[in-house]
C-alpha cells in the first residue's frame, strides 16, 4: 500500500475514533502529498512520497526547537507528537552503527578500485552511501551520514 493510500485509510479511522490531533496531522500530510502531485502533474512514486514526509519531519523539528527556545513547551510537544505520527509512514530509520557499516563498505569498494578515498572525495562517497541506503529501503539523517563519512575519510 502506498503512503498516500495508507494516510487516507488512517484519516477515516481517526475520524471514526474522533482523534482530532491525529486527524489534523494526517490531513496536513495528505495535503502536502496532493500539492506535490498537482505540481508534478503525475502520480508520486514511493521515493517522492517519502521525501515529502522527510521534509515535513524536518520542518516539525525546526519548529519544535524554536518553540522550546521561546519557552513554549506545550507547542514543542505538539510538534514532536506530529513527528512521531509522520514517522510511522516512513521506512525504518537506521542507526549510527548501520550507517558506519554502509560507509565502511562503500569506502572499501572504492578503495578496491584504486587508492583509498580521502577527504576530497567526500561528495562521491556521500552520493554512493545515500544511494546504498535508499536502495536497501532504509532512511538516514543526512547530517549524521555526513559526519560519519567525514570521520571515516579522515582516518
Amino acid at each position: 500500500m502506498a503512503i498516500g493510500e495508507k494516510v487516507q485509510a488512517d484519516i477515516v479511522v481517526a475520524m471514526k475514533a474522533r482523534e482530532e490531533h491525529k486527524l489534523t496531522t494526517l490531513r496536513m500530510v495528505k495535503s502536502a502529498l496532493r500539492n506535490k502531485e498537482i505540481d508534478k502533474r503525475a502520480a508520486l512514486t514511493e521515493a517522492e512520497e517519502a521525501q515529502i514526509l522527510t521534509t515535513l519531519i524536518k520542518q516539525r523539528k525546526d519548529s519544535a526547537e524554536q518553540f522550546a527556545k521561546g519557552g513554549r513547551a506545550e507547542l514543542a510537544e505538539k510538534e514532536l507528537a506530529e513527528i512521531k505520527m509522520i514517522e510511522e509512514y516512513l521506512p525504518k530509520a537506521v542507526g549510527e552503527d548501520e550507517i558506519r557499516g554502509v560507509v565502511a563498505g562503500v569506502i572499501a569498494g572504492i578503495a578496491a578500485g584504486g587508492s583509498k578515498p580521502g577527504p576530497k572525495e567526500m561528495g562521491s562517497v556521500m552520493k554512493a552511501v545515500q544511494q546504498k541506503i535508499a536502495a536497501e529501503g532504509l532512511r538516514a539523517d543526512g547530517r549524521m551520514v555526513s559526519e560519519i563519512v567525514k570521520a571515516e575519510l579522515a582516518k
